[in-house]
């Protein structure tokens, strides 16, 4: 029987490493319970599926991409039925990457942006505490490795500490900033960043915006405000809304993905501090459950610690022992 995990990743095998290395607690915990489970069973009978469910979920997995994990095990169980205990982590391997999207245009795939129209504009949203302005510094960096030109708009302009934080990664990577300062109209630094970027034709335009509670009222018309300003000087932008959530939160992480893909149209997902958590399971389940892609793992406080989500080598990690 052909393995999925021959499947060939696009990782660098030391990106592959990397990524091992950081999913290792859920890879350790996932693959204990599932061994545990399995222990002494020859076949899938209902005991093996329950225990199998909770441990899905104990693994932040996501109660509807569970049951479609356990749906499709059944499935598979009743039409191919269950020869050797092991081939279970092979079902989850090929079921989980089906059941997560891949980055469709426009959102670019890589940090190469030689096929895209300049600028390339990308909005990132997400609660504050998540890594979301950290990301913004990483992403800034990669970009300026490619040998891009960015600017990036300091639009959360509610903490005086953004911005700050923002200016730091414009020293250290040498990148454009248009900031207001604190309490400025957020969508008119959005409105600077992209304009700036037209005229001056950078390649990239990364903005951050206020990460205040997912819940409240006025974040639909934040954001709606946002890309309608930046429209008027580019009228697909942005390319990429990117959404920001902190692994180590659980299933916090499903409310506020909840929150903002109903508040603008989130097209790519970042996952900061997989490394140092267990709770690895949950990038599964927001990419199936909002059927949002994931393009970037944090894997760690570096600026190149900030990796390109290789689907294949991800699962490869949580799977193979």
């Amino acid at each position: 029987m052909f393995s999925w995990f021959k499947k060939k990743s696009k990782a660098s095998p030391d990106d592959q490493s990397a990524t091992r290395e950081a999913l290792k607690q859920t890879r350790s915990s996932l693959l204990s319970k599932i061994g545990l489970i399995l222990s002494g069973k020859s076949k899938i009978d209902a005991d093996v599926l329950e225990a199998l469910e909770e441990a899905l979920l104990t693994s932040d997995v996501g109660i509807e991409t569970t049951e479609t994990i356990i749906d499709a095990i059944k499935h598979r169980a009743k039409n191919l039925g269950f020869e050797q205990a092991e081939n279970i982590n092979q079902w989850l391997a090929e079921i989980t990457d089906q059941l997560m999207p891949e980055v469709q245009s426009p959102v670019a795939s890589s940090f190469d942006l030689s096929n895209q129209k300049k600028p390339y504009v990308i909005l990132v949203v997400g609660v504050n505490g998540v890594g979301k302005t950290t990301t913004i510094g990483k992403m800034a960096y990669q970009y300026a490795q490619q040998g891009h030109t960015v600017v990036l708009g300091a639009a959360d302009t509610f903490r005086a500490a953004a911005v700050d934080q923002l200016g730091i990664w414009k020293d250290r990577t040498g990148v454009e900033i248009v900031s207001h300062g604190m309490n400025a109209d957020p969508a008119a630094v959005a409105y600077d960043a992209v304009k700036k970027g037209v005229e001056e034709n950078v390649d990239v335009v990364i903005i951050d915006t206020a990460g205040r509670l997912h819940n409240k009222v006025g974040l639909m018309n934040e954001l709606s405000k946002i890309k309608r300003v930046i429209q008027k000087f580019k009228e697909d932008a942005p390319n990429e809304i990117l959404l920001v959530v902190d692994a180590t939160t659980g299933q916090n992480a499903f409310e506020q993905a909840k929150a903002f893909t109903q508040a603008t149209q989130v097209n790519a997902l970042a996952v900061t501090k997989l490394d140092g958590t267990a709770k690895g399971g949950v990038l599964i389940g927001v990419s199936h459950t909002f059927n949002i892609p994931v393009k970037y793992m944090g894997l760690g406080e570096q600026a190149n610690d900030l990796k390109l989500f290789d689907k294949p080598a991800f699962i490869s990690s949580i799977f193979s022992a």
